[in-house]
């Protein structure tokens, strides 16, 4: 099947999430497989996850379950946002940490959360080059030589801004107690979506910048 004889409204696309932007072998071999059997073309997001685009709404759930019964999750609204993260150490010799078990442990500590609002990103780099963008993104999370940095309100786009600084050189616990914090304001003071840049000057906002 080529995908361009399908329209709009009979395809979809569907995502894979991506912790860390480990791809695992298995499910790279079922989306290969799958790929060539409905005609589909993959698509490496900005965002380190897989997009299946153009799946046949006649084939989605199947597409769907054989994903799944390999371990794949997919995007779908409320989602905690997985962190875009270089590749950090021992991968990078500049990489000051193990940024794979760092997104996973972020994860583990938000797994439970009900819903996260959109327009939310998290960015972790492995050292102060931050090579994922995390300056650039809601919340981003620099490795130093002395712990953590945590900044805030970072975007992209036409009108880009660098974020706020909120916390340096802090340990891993105060890092994730950062997080959930923003995240919680984020959360408090969001309708259905929001950039973090137009809350820093929100007098509620819980951090100074260091």
């Amino acid at each position: 099947m080529n995908p361009t004889t399908n329209t709009p409204t009979d395809t979809e696309h569907i995502t894979v999430l991506l912790p860390a932007g480990r791809l695992p072998l298995a499910i790279m071999a079922e989306a290969h497989h799958l790929a060539v059997r409905y005609g589909l073309e993959i698509y490496l997001t900005t965002l380190q996850n897989l997009r299946l685009l153009n799946v046949p709404k006649t084939a989605a759930a199947e597409v769907r379950a054989r994903l799944a019964a390999l371990g794949a999750e997919f995007k779908a609204p409320g989602r905690f946002p997985l962190p875009r993260a270089c590749v950090g150490g021992p991968h990078c010799n500049l990489g000051l940490i193990d940024t794979k078990a760092v997104s996973a442990t972020i994860l583990a500590r938000f797994a439970g959360r009900d819903y996260t609002k959109a327009k939310l990103k998290i960015a972790l780099s492995g050292c102060v080059l931050s090579c994922s963008g995390t300056r650039t993104s809601d919340i981003g999370i620099v490795a130093t030589r002395n712990g953590y940095d945590v900044f805030a309100g970072g975007k992209g786009g036409p009108a880009p801004k660098i974020g706020r600084r909120v916390k340096k050189d802090v340990t891993e616990t105060e890092m994730l107690a950062t997080v959930e914090t923003l995240i919680d304001f984020h959360d408090r003071k969001t309708g259905t979506k929001q950039r973090m840049v137009k809350l820093l000057e929100d007098p509620d906002f819980p951090f100074a910048e260091v």
